[in-house]
């Protein structure tokens, strides 16, 4: 985990965790060429960071220094636009941000992956119970990114990140969440993010 190698990057206004979807309508310039330059060379990735302050359209923008590599799983040529859909795979750290010409690249090193231990299956039933009843009682105030009944990997620690993405949170608290370096640390904090969300909208009251 210690080799550091150099990645194009795509700062985005939102987080992307490991095993999630990544849709993107790619029409910039300098993405574009990013696109075309990864495509060719078999391995299809990029990193995915959170911006932290500023744009994601023109360049200039301040970024956060954790993210996660996406690998081009489709690509479709629409009407002004590339449609893009990625799935995020491994979590970075950035050590480095290099020249950006013509897009985004910074030198990052990945990090540990998560490990899976059935000593935690009793937290994680907890914490995807509050995440369920949470996104239900959000889903009464407005439309979700995500149905309280959605689906999660048979893949235990797939399974964690995916309840990470899907739990109603906001982006610098889904930061929080992509930093974290267990599995058991990742659901405390997925479970305190969300039971905080909760909440709000029990004082909110009836929509």
């Amino acid at each position: 985990m210690d080799d550091v190698t150099d990645l194009p990057m795509f700062p985005l206004g939102s987080v992307l965790f490991p095993a999630m979807p990544l849709p993107l309508r790619v029409f910039e310039p300098r993405y574009l060429q990013m696109l075309q330059d990864v495509l060719p060379d078999g391995t299809a990735e990029f990193g995915v960071v959170l911006i932290e302050r500023g744009q994601e359209v023109g360049g200039g923008e301040k970024r956060f220094g954790v993210g996660t590599i996406a690998q081009v799983a489709e690509l479709k040529v629409a009407d002004g636009y590339l449609a893009l859909l990625g799935e995020g795979t491994r979590r970075f750290e950035v050590v480095e941000w290099l020249a950006e010409d013509p897009y985004p690249r910074a030198r990052v090193r990945e990090l540990p992956p998560l490990e899976w231990a059935e000593s935690e299956r009793e937290r994680r039933d907890q914490t995807e119970t509050l995440v369920r009843r949470t996104l239900a009682r959000a889903s009464e105030f407005g439309d979700m990114a995500w149905s309280p009944g959605v689906q999660l990997s048979d893949d235990p620690v797939d399974a964690l990140w995916q309840l990470a993405a899907i739990a109603p949170l906001g982006p610098l608290d889904q930061m929080g969440l992509l930093r974290c370096a267990s599995a058991r640390e990742l659901l405390d904090a997925i479970f305190t993010a969300t039971q905080d969300v909760g909440e709000l909208l029990d004082a909110r009251g009836t929509p």
